[in-house]
């Protein structure tokens, strides 16, 4: 049995290799097919041709943006996956199950997981298989494992609605820009600024529940217990550092002529990034295009459409090129070590 789960698990992370270099690919050749001109170019020609488009084209965005602007970028794309790292360590730490995995091994853990699942969509799913095969390795339970994806997705929701509320509050504005999408978005900014507040309570309330020890409430059979005020005040950092980072690449390569400046940004990050989550579309394609385009209606959409390409570029596919022969080499220390055991047997 165990031979045969071990051939099915590589079966599976072949496919998921396999999916990962498809995606890559697909994912750059439709990004740049929104341009009439280049995917008249890319119709043209075959798979070689469309690679050397491809190339083309990023090259040309790199190059209209500022050096100082690429520098900035990447350091909040570093910060952002040192924040997600981040969220693992805090889940770990309030299973209790931090000793004995080191900061490191949850750093890459962390990267490739988030790479794939932010790719692939399903990032649960996706996302999920990635962390069982590595902390099970690392002696945790099946169910462990999904109660700390659980608690990293809810530190993720609890910074999206912590400052979601404060833009909601500070700039009520962005939502009557997603009227042209949505028209029953056109509300009175007294309302939006009602829903921020009310989202901002919210985020008050688990705090309050953590500080105060609440009392467990039961979610059907499950008993949901608040996390200790230690738990939660990393998370109060954690959260908002990854979010503001991830939308901190978008803010910097965009031009500085008719920026909307940066909670304008951060506003439309959260809510199309989360839109992308909720629609499983990989990577948020096209979701985040279009609500972008709605709400930073400033600056020219050329140069909206590369900024979104530059981020994902650093925050989507090149943390998913450097993944893919990250768990190719642990699959392959895996499987060494099984050998090494089998021997000593």
């Amino acid at each position: 049995m165990k031979r045969i789960a071990r051939v099915i698990w590589k079966f599976v992370v072949g496919l998921i290799v396999i999916g990962a270099v498809w995606v890559l690919f697909t994912k750059l050749r439709t990004e740049i097919a929104c341009d009439p001109a280049t995917k008249a170019l890319l119709d043209s020609g075959g798979l070689w041709n469309d690679v050397k488009v491809i190339i083309a084209v990023i090259a040309e965005y790199l190059i209209d943006v500022p050096l100082k602007s690429h520098l900035y970028a990447c350091l909040s794309a570093l910060a952002a996956y040192s924040a997600l790292a981040w969220y693992d360590r805090i889940a770990l730490l309030h299973l209790g199950r931090l000793k004995g995995i080191s900061w490191p091994y949850v750093a890459v853990c962390s990267f490739v997981t988030y790479a794939f699942g932010h790719n692939l969509g399903a990032s649960v799913l996706s996302g999920g298989l990635v962390r069982l095969r590595a902390y099970c390795a690392k002696g945790l339970k099946a169910t462990e494992v999904a109660a700390l994806v659980a608690m990293c997705s809810f530190t993720f929701l609890f910074g999206c609605l912590l400052l979601l509320g404060v833009v909601l509050v500070f700039e009520p504005e962005i939502i009557l820009a997603l009227s042209a999408l949505i028209p029953r978005m056109v509300l009175p900014i007294w309302f939006v600024q009602a829903a921020g507040i009310f989202l901002l309570a919210l985020c008050f309330l688990y705090v309050l529940g953590s500080w105060r020890t609440f009392k467990p409430f039961r979610l059907g059979a499950l008993d949901i217990v608040y996390p200790r005020l230690g738990i939660v005040g990393r998370q109060l950092l954690a959260a908002p550092l990854e979010i503001m980072s991830a939308a901190g690449i978008i803010y910097f390569v965009l031009p500085e002529a008719n920026n909307p400046g940066y909670f304008v940004v951060l506003g439309a990050f959260i809510l199309s990034f989360s839109a992308g989550l909720i629609s499983q579309a990989p990577g948020g394609l096209g979701v985040m295009e279009a609500i972008f385009l709605a709400i930073i209606d400033t600056v020219p959409p050329t140069s909206v459409i590369a900024a979104l390409l530059i981020w994902r570029l650093l925050y989507l596919m090149l943390p998913l090129a450097l993944s893919i022969p990250v768990i190719l080499v642990f699959e392959r220390s895996q499987a060494a070590k099984q050998c090494s055991l089998q021997q000593d047997e």
